[in-house]
């Protein structure tokens, strides 16, 4: 098996310094729990990492796309798209991509007087599906304040607010049902504008992965033939080309309120070539992502 430890085309990560983690570890609010390590491998062929020598963090994967495995005591699981797992503390253990489907993956290694409360019982993989009450791009949202705010410094300021966002970030999952049940929903029908309305809801909260109309006519139980019509027929748009457009509109919005670079920002809307996106983007909104960020920034 090859074996690759980083260099991922798109990957994004921030190490803090240890003095840096000291300061957090010596804080009476950021102690509860806090980043040491935190980044986003996108199609992550050959990522491996193996540690035989225990770390004190506790090590979160979240795997939005692909395949991957990982070991820790003698025990060894396979992961897939939409499921996360937490590495104990203090434990050798390993892991990796899978080469036909190399995984896409967010992680953060934390500590904290609270960390084992998120950790315990998140050894085995842990399903995160999306439906209509699934909040996926907002939990997003909560990993891009983490890195953002962490890229921009490490005042005690900043490090305690990283603080309050991860206690939200890893209860979004560890409490998966309430964080949910939070955001209220309609009740679903079977009608056409339902249907649609699902489907949209879907691809919203999988703008970041490369979905196939089969894709999108599975979730909603209908034939992707039929699907196609009918999504037409309500938006006057392909569902391929209006998802196309939920990946430009999001990509807008992280070139507004993000310095991350346009070759990595592609992969976070799932599109794995930066030329093509930067066509796409170019078709799509009347210039390119350069100019967009320029003028609208």
């Amino acid at each position: 098996m090859k074996k690759r430890k980083d260099g991922f085309q798109g990957e994004r990560s921030i190490v803090l310094p240890p003095d840096v983690v000291e300061t957090e570890a010596q804080d009476p609010l950021a102690s509860s729990l806090y980043v040491t390590d935190i980044g986003y491998y996108p199609s992550a062929l050959y990522h491996y990492r193996e540690r035989n020598h225990p770390i004190p963090q506790h090590v979160l994967i979240y795997c939005v796309s692909g395949r991957g495995w990982y070991r820790v005591d003698d025990m060894t699981f396979h992961v897939a798209a939409n499921e996360y797992f937490i590495l104990p503390a203090g434990k050798p253990h390993a892991y990796g991509s899978d080469e036909q489907e190399p995984w896409t993956v967010y992680w953060v290694h934390f500590q904290g007087e609270h960390a084992p409360v998120y950790a315990t019982g998140a050894l085995t993989p842990q399903r995160v599906v999306p439906n209509l009450q699934s909040r996926i791009g907002h939990r997003n949202s909560i990993f891009e304040e983490i890195f953002t705010t962490l890229s921009h410094g490490y005042s005690l300021e900043a490090l305690r607010f990283v603080s309050s966002l991860l206690h939200y970030y890893l209860a979004s999952m560890r409490y998966l049902q309430q964080y949910r049940m939070a955001e209220s929903n309609k009740p679903k029908s079977v009608d056409d504008d339902a249907v649609v309305s699902a489907a949209i809801h879907y691809l919203k909260e999988n703008v970041g992965r490369h979905l196939t109309v089969k894709d999108m006519a599975d979730y909603v139980g209908y034939c992707p033939s039929h699907f196609s019509a009918i999504f037409k027929r309500k938006t006057g748009e392909s569902p391929i080309n209006y998802f196309n457009q939920l990946k430009i509109q999001e990509a807008c919005g992280m070139l507004m309120t993000t310095d991350i670079q346009i070759n990595q920002l592609c992969f976070k809307v799932g599109i794995n070539d930066p030329y093509y996106f930067s066509r796409l983007f170019t078709r799509i909104k009347g210039c390119s992502p350069q100019i967009y960020r320029r003028d609208k920034g």
